[in-house]
């Protein structure tokens, strides 16, 4: 080999070891690119922080439909100066962003407004849509900021703002968490773990922005070993998140920032819904825990069970349990009674010992009803609820509070006629006396 070829060989050498380093961002994004290149020192100050709205791409070099957005995006970065900041990161060599932000394919677009978590951008993936989207969330900001509303990170996080999330211990969790139907996701912490306290701003954060939606609540283990043991935590921080199976909580492994725990806790409250339930009205107890907070409590009067027998009422029940299914996102409450047990219930709502089935839409704090005018049939009942929950026209007074009787639950089996005992014409005549009577 002559000298020549050996130079080559080593240039060849250098520049495949130069080229192993270079950063995706600079082969994306040139130095002279009007998209800011974001890497992991610099992406909390220019973007978890910033005080204006921030587009970010996550692309991996190996994508071409990131390639093919390049230009696009560049241009975007030039309408968008000095309005909003236009930036890019390499999330196949950044995997822990790219998994605090539950990334998953490329290329992903997330907007960054001050105060707010970030959201994904759908739109079509071109300069004008991009600048249009961008230009709604920057008067969104203005709007809030001229109304005196917060948004800048770092007043968002003041040590004087109250923590939302609430603190367990054993005389109140089963109350406040165990019985209660809300999506609940609660820290088990120390007060002397390091990661406990680096969590503790982004799990305050996350509370603060769940408000409303998701409660989140924590426990010292310190000082509840019962509540530790119950749940068999054996490290801090454990995150517990307890959907409709309040018995069996799942385990949050996911990124330990504000973000990543409202995006799966979100995806949770559209998964842990209860499952709806219509439940035989058979004491004053059951009227107070299914209709008593209840936006709408539906009653249901279903026939006698010798007239529909246990398949009827089972076909009455079930079409009821479908109803409740299509509207489970919704605060209402279903019961039935059979006809004629809950008497004084019936006299107030108008229904009155005839007309079975029959139902009524019940709100108890506001002392109204409105009777179901149709048929009792899925379709018409479907509407019925619809109508209810948007204050339908009809309401009625609800004179004074129903008394509810206790009754034996049915056993789920047709009825039994009761025979009664057999008479002759003869006794009913008077006993076939020869004695006349006298006038």
């Amino acid at each position: 080999m002559n000298r020549s070829a050996k130079v080559l060989i080593l240039i060849s050498f250098f520049l495949l070891s130069v080229s192993s380093n270079i950063n995706f961002v600079d082969a994306f994004y040139g130095s002279s690119s009007p998209v800011l290149q974001l890497t992991p020192s610099n992406f909390k100050s220019k973007v978890v922080n910033s005080n204006s709205v921030v587009l970010v791409e996550f692309f991996a070099p190996w994508c071409g439909h990131c390639q093919a957005l390049t230009p696009i995006w560049e241009k975007a970065a030039s309408v968008l100066k000095g309005v909003a900041t236009v930036a890019a990161i390499d999330a196949d060599a950044n995997p822990t962003i790219a998994q605090e932000y539950g990334i998953k394919g490329f290329p992903t677009i997330k907007v960054f407004v001050p105060g707010k978590p970030p959201v994904d951008y759908q739109g079509a993936r071109e300069a004008k849509p991009i600048a249009e989207f961008a230009l709604k969330q920057v008067k969104a900001l203005l709007k809030d900021r001229l109304s005196g509303k917060t948004t800048t990170t770092e007043s968002s996080e003041k040590k004087s703002e109250p923590n939302l999330s609430v603190e367990l211990n054993s005389n109140n969790f089963d109350e406040m968490v165990v019985k209660s139907k809300d999506l609940w996701v609660v820290e088990f912490f120390a007060p002397w773990c390091g990661h406990c306290k680096k969590l503790a701003p982004e799990w305050k954060k996350a509370a603060k922005n769940l408000q409303g939606k998701v409660k989140l609540g924590h426990v010292n283990c310190d000082d509840e070993k019962s509540l530790m043991s119950r749940f068999k935590v054996q490290g801090f921080p454990t995150i517990l998140v307890f959907g409709a199976d309040k018995e069996s909580p799942i385990t949050y492994e996911g990124a330990r920032t504000a973000s990543a725990i409202e995006s799966f806790a979100l995806v949770q409250l559209e998964t842990n819904v209860a499952p709806p339930e219509v439940t035989e009205l058979t004491s004053s107890d059951v009227m107070e825990e299914k209709c008593g907070s209840a936006a709408i409590c539906f009653v249901s009067f279903l026939p006698d069970i010798l007239d529909s027998k246990a398949e009827g009422r089972n076909k009455y029940i079930e079409m009821l349990l479908s109803v409740a299914e299509k509207f489970k996102r919704s605060p209402y409450s279903y019961v039935w009674a059979a006809a004629g047990k809950q008497a004084e219930l019936e006299k107030h709502v108008g229904v009155g010992g005839y007309g079975y089935p029959a139902l009524v839409a019940l709100n108890i704090k506001k002392g109204a009803y409105a009777p179901l005018r149709s048929a009792f049939e899925k379709d018409q009942i479907i509407e019925f609820v619809k109508m209810a929950g948007l204050g339908g026209k009809g309401n009625l007074p609800l004179e004074g509070t129903p008394v509810v009787v206790k009754t034996e639950p049915w056993d789920g089996k047709d009825g039994e006629i009761i025979e009664e005992d057999e008479f002759s014409l003869e006794e009913l005549m008077g006993g076939g006396s020869d004695e006349k009577d006298e006038l």
